[in-house]
């Protein structure tokens, strides 16, 4: 039987998707500092996912799916300001949103079914 690969979760695949669209997003960004910081969380969801997987131990792994849920809940507080300091339109900021939320969404289920292994 083939080991599944970080690259075959989900929940993976989702927060990495939403990481290129928050970097795409933000590519002519002049504050340099909230770029970095957006980017950062962005990019922590999917890398967090991947090193706890790699890890070869459960709790590792749950370790690290809290980490990529802290910061996605960062990404989501970070989305509301740039929102709201017009740094990201409206309607674009919704749906990174949802996304977000979708993701940790995903990230609570996996927790708790790591959890009853």
């Amino acid at each position: 039987m083939k080991k599944q690969r970080f690259e075959d979760l989900e929940v993976w695949k989702h927060a990495y998707q939403l990481s290129v669209e928050i970097f795409k997003a933000f590519k002519g960004c002049k504050d340099y500092s909230f770029k970095d910081q957006i980017t950062r969380a962005s990019l922590s969801m999917p890398s967090n996912i991947a090193e706890g997987y790699e890890r070869d131990s459960n709790k590792e792994f749950i370790h690290f799916l809290y980490i990529a849920k802290g910061s996605c809940g960062e990404l989501r507080a970070q989305l509301y300001i740039a929102i709201e300091i017009g740094y990201l339109e409206r309607e674009v900021g919704i749906i990174f949103i949802e996304k977000a939320k979708e993701i940790s969404y995903m990230l609570n289920g996996l927790i708790q079914k790591r959890k009853s292994f």
